[in-house]
């Protein structure tokens, strides 16, 4: 018996031409990925600011020999116990100008609210190492920690005395071989010298006239002279020692912040509330979870910082509740508001003081200055 029937031919049915619309979208598919293709490795000029790490200023974290530390520790006064958190926030970049980040990854963070793109010369200014980038951000994050513990003690009613270091000297200046890393600038010629801007004024006078100074080395007073060196920015000169200075400070008890490869000032304020909380009987917070962000000079005064949108998604995802965000950022928190988040306005180490009070107080937070559009 057979199956088949060998006198049956079997045509197959003509095959169908795809029309002109979908050889068109295919060949447009195929462009479009080639196009991602080739973009994936083309270099950028943006890079990604996403939210960093937290820290919270009341804990502990992991110093330079991978020990667990406190991050802030006082040496000289009674300290109290702590509960809630204030909490710190930092910022990461994606992307340097040795490797930016693809055009993907751009076009991701972009649909992603807790990322910015930004251009990469105001991240990575042209002209500026890594090394000059890395060590600039360092010196500010030692000069707020010094603003930071001036006000926090100044505020407790402890006897402040501000005086200008240095910090470090730059290779074949005028300051080489005559300053050091650590000195203490007393006075130059004859004037007392209370910051960078009096050294500075006294140096403009001078125009270029050797320089007498009274350095304090080692605990010891010594007299030297330097020659400022003319230079000219933008058209304009100026004379210049050729050394950073940092804005210090004589305190009457020792408190120590450890915090490693963070660097910034944006810190200032929250360094300022943990060390007021750690040497203050009650609970600042009123145990709640609180991050902030904002400079802080040792008047009291709450400076702008950078990167404010990441930051408010990074106090979210670390569990706060409450935000203190330095007023003359309201502009770039409007809006931008993670649900979840209740933000206050401070411009003063007084109004972080005031809203610390109305948690801890069960106060009315509704009547203290949130940003707003009015």
């Amino acid at each position: 018996m057979s199956l088949f029937d060998e006198d049956v031919t079997i045509v197959p049915p003509a095959r169908r031409r795809p029309s002109k619309r979908t050889v068109a979208g295919i060949w447009s598919l195929v462009v479009a990925l080639a196009l991602l293709l080739v973009l994936s490795f083309l270099p950028t000029s943006f890079v990604v600011q996403q939210p960093g790490p937290v820290y919270n200023t009341l804990g502990s974290v992991t110093d330079a020999e991978g020990d667990d530390v406190q991050l802030i520790t006082v040496d000289g006064a009674e300290t109290y116990p702590t509960s809630g958190t204030l909490d710190l926030l930092t910022v990461q970049v994606l992307g340097n100008r040795d490797r930016t980040p693809s055009w993907f990854e751009l076009a991701m963070a972009w649909f992603d609210q807790s990322k910015a793109v930004v251009p990469i010369d105001s991240v990575f200014p042209e002209g500026q190492t890594t090394e000059e980038r890395d060590a600039a951000s360092t010196a500010m994050m030692v000069d707020s920690q010094s603003e930071a513990k001036a006000a926090a003690l100044t505020e407790l009613g402890y006897d402040v005395t501000s005086v200008v270091t240095v910090y470090a000297v730059q290779e074949g200046s005028a300051a080489e071989g005559v300053l050091s890393e650590g000195d203490v600038i007393v006075s130059a010629d004859g004037e007392s010298v209370a910051d960078a801007d009096a050294l500075r004024a006294v140096i403009a006078a001078g125009e270029g006239a050797p320089l007498d100074l009274v350095v304090e080395r080692d605990g010891a007073e010594q007299q030297m002279t330097v020659t400022p060196e003319e230079t000219t920015s933008d058209g304009e000169k100026s004379w210049i020692l050729g050394v950073s200075l940092l804005h210090d400070y004589d305190f009457p008890i020792d408190v120590s912040i450890e915090l490693n490869n963070v660097g910034g000032p944006s810190a200032g304020m929250m360094f300022a509330l943990g060390i007021i909380d750690t040497l203050t009987p009650d609970d600042l917070n009123g145990g709640k979870d609180v991050a902030g962000t904002g400079t802080i000079s040792a008047d009291g005064t709450v400076g702008a910082i950078g990167g404010i949108r990441q930051k408010l998604w990074g106090a979210l995802d670390a569990g706060a509740e409450y935000f203190l965000a330095p007023e003359t950022n309201c502009d770039e928190v409007v809006g931008h508001v993670p649900d979840g988040l209740q933000v206050f306005a401070v411009g003063t180490l007084d109004d972080a003081l005031d809203v610390m009070t109305a948690l801890s107080d069960g106060g009315d937070l509704d009547a203290l200055p949130t940003c707003s559009t009015g």
